[in-house]
C-alpha cells in the first residue's frame, strides 16, 4: 500500500499475545497487498491490469468485495469515484511508477481517457471473476484498499477477543470500544495547509471509522498553476478547487475511504450537497482568503468534540 500501519490497544498484553497478533495482522495485510497492490507487479490486480483482452479472469473474494463496494459508490456519485482512473493518475505523474510531473498533451489525455470509466469494469461474484470492457482499462484501488486493510485488521482483533483498539493505515482509522481511560477514541482532522500540520476539529470515534482525503500533500506546480493528485474522472484532469480536505465517518474504513475521495473530487459545494442528501457524516474544509470554509453535515455533528 506504500504506507505504514499502527494498532493501539487500550489494555496491556503480554509478549506472546503481541507476537501472535503481529503475525496475524502482517499476514492479512500481505494478503491484501498480493490481491490489490499496484506497487507489486506480481499482485493479482497488477496481473489483471496487464491483460489487454475482454475475457473473464478469476478474482479472489478480497478483490471482488472491494470492487463491489467501489462499484456501488461509483454509481452513487455518477462516476466521481472511479477505480479505473489509474491510467490518468499515472499520466499526470502521480502513479506508483516514477514519472516527470508535467501537464500532458491534450491529445494524449483524450486517448487515455477512452479507457477510463467505471462501467468498463465488470465483476461476477457468483462466478468469482472480473473482466474489462475496454482492453486498456486498468484498476487502481488506492482510494479504497487502505480502508479495506484497516477493516481486515479490525476483524482480526475482534476474532482474537480484543475489544478496545484503534487501527490506522496511512491516515485511515477504525476504532472499537474505548481508550484505557474509558473515553471514546479521538482523531484530530488536519486543516488543508501546505508544508505544516494545523489541527482542526476533533472527532470521537465510537465503533466507527474515519478517513480523510486532501489536496495539500501531493501536487505539482507548472507555469504558476497548481495541479493536485486528485483526478476528476469526468474531466480527465486534476480537480481545480482551492486546497481542500474531506473527512468521512462511516461504519467501515473502506466506506469512509472511498466516500472521502468521492466528495473531494466533487468539491466543497457539490460534495457537501451529496453528503447531506445521503446522510453521510462528513466534514469538508476549503482554504479561503479569510482562512477556512468549514462545512459539517448534520450526521457528523454528534461525533465532534467541543
Amino acid at each position: 500500500m506504500g504506507t505504514r500501519y499502527a494498532v493501539e490497544l487500550a489494555a496491556p498484553i503480554d509478549d506472546a499475545v503481541r507476537t501472535r497478533l503481529v503475525g496475524l495482522i502482517e499476514a492479512e495485510l500481505a494478503a491484501v497487498n498480493r490481491a490489490m497492490s499496484t506497487y507489486d507487479p506480481r499482485s493479482e490486480l497488477s496481473q489483471f491490469n496487464r491483460r489487454q483482452d475482454l475475457r473473464w479472469a478469476p478474482a479472489s473474494p478480497r478483490l471482488l468485495e472491494v470492487l463491489d463496494s467501489a462499484s456501488r459508490i461509483s454509481t452513487s456519485t455518477q462516476g466521481a469515484f472511479d477505480v479505473t482512473v489509474g491510467p490518468l493518475v499515472d499520466l499526470w505523474g502521480f502513479g506508483p511508477q516514477y514519472r516527470t510531473r508535467r501537464v500532458p498533451d491534450d491529445a494524449l489525455i483524450e486517448r487515455v481517457r477512452e479507457s477510463v470509466g467505471y462501467r468498463h469494469l465488470q465483476s461476477d461474484p457468483s462466478a468469482g471473476a472480473i473482466r474489462k470492457r475496454h482492453p486498456r482499462t486498468q484498476v487502481d484501488l488506492s482510494a479504497i484498499a487502505k480502508g479495506y486493510g484497516v477493516d481486515r485488521v479490525a476483524a482480526i482483533l475482534d476474532r482474537q477477543g480484543v475489544h478496545d483498539y484503534l487501527v490506522e493505515i496511512g491516515g485511515e482509522f477504525r476504532a472499537r470500544g474505548t481508550t484505557a481511560a474509558g473515553r471514546p477514541w479521538r482523531v484530530a482532522i488536519e486543516r488543508p495547509v501546505e508544508g505544516r500540520r494545523l489541527l482542526g476539529e476533533i472527532v470521537a470515534l465510537e465503533n466507527r471509522a474515519i478517513a480523510t482525503s486532501g489536496t495539500t500533500r501531493d501536487f505539482f506546480v507548472q507555469d504558476g498553476r497548481r495541479y493536485s493528485h486528485a483526478i476528476d474522472p469526468t474531466t480527465a484532469r486534476p480537480i481545480e478547487h482551492a486546497p481542500v480536505a474531506v473527512s468521512v465517518v462511516a461504519d467501515t474504513a473502506m466506506q469512509a475511504d472511498a466516500w472521502a475521495t468521492a466528495l473531494l473530487v466533487l468539491g466543497p459545494e457539490r460534495g457537501y450537497s451529496l453528503a447531506q442528501a445521503r446522510g453521510l457524516a462528513a466534514l469538508l474544509v476549503a482554504a479561503s482568503a479569510s482562512g477556512f470554509d468549514v462545512r459539517v453535515t448534520d450526521a457528523l455533528r454528534g461525533h465532534l468534540l467541543g
